[in-house]
């Protein structure tokens, strides 16, 4: 071989060397089986579903992997395909649309025709991710009826186990534990619609 052909393959070798690996992107999704709804005392009610906020250092594209009690790791090639607070509201909206058996339900301030006569804020204070062991949520929300602004706030804490190996089974566990929070809410919701005065049950005025 001569030597610029030597010379051209060992620049191949150095590009490829330095090229960077592929990233893979992860969503969260609903997690909830088919008909688990339970509709409230009057079907039909409109929620809207935010602001979601989440703790700084994991909001970013990048999976944060805690390796401690100290210590965190993001993945540079494993990450969120879209915002995680947005992921979150959108999954809750869904999860909250079944187990209210109802479609009226929005992400706020997503533009409606309609005026929500719930809202739901969530607050999530930790979303701990371990692969292959453990993806861990913890938030506090509050329910509120737009209407007299009479509202019910709770927490939420679960350690959801990854059931598989690699990210998208770390992303199904944190998906199981959205369910679990959004059951908790969906609770809330029904307490206050059965709660509501007579003709307030659903859109507010």
């Amino acid at each position: 071989m001569t030597r610029p052909r030597i010379a051209l393959a060992a620049l191949g070798l150095f590009i490829a060397g330095c090229a960077s690996p592929p990233s893979h992107f992860y969503t969260l999704s609903s997690a909830l089986a088919p008909g688990a709804g339970v509709a409230p005392p009057s079907g039909g009610v409109a929620v809207a579903v935010g602001p979601v906020s989440i703790p700084a250092q994991v909001d970013r594209p990048e999976i944060l992997v805690s390796e401690g009690a100290n210590r965190v790791r993001p993945q540079e090639t494993e990450r969120w395909a879209a915002p995680l607070a947005d992921n979150i509201a959108r999954v809750v909206a869904e999860n909250l649309a079944d187990l209210l058996a109802t479609a009226r339900v929005t992400r706020f301030p997503q533009t409606t025709d309609m005026a929500a006569a719930y809202r739901v804020l969530i607050d999530v204070q930790g979303f701990t991710s371990v692969p292959d062991q453990a993806a861990t949520l913890g938030a506090v929300w509050t329910v509120r009826r737009t209407q007299d602004g009479r509202s019910e706030t709770g927490r939420t804490r679960v350690r959801e186990p990854v059931t598989g190996a690699g990210y998208e089974a770390l992303a199904a566990a944190h998906s199981r534990a959205l369910g679990t929070l959004s059951r908790d809410i969906a609770d809330a919701l029904r307490r206050l619609i059965a709660a509501a005065p007579a003709g307030d049950a659903g859109n507010a005025k």
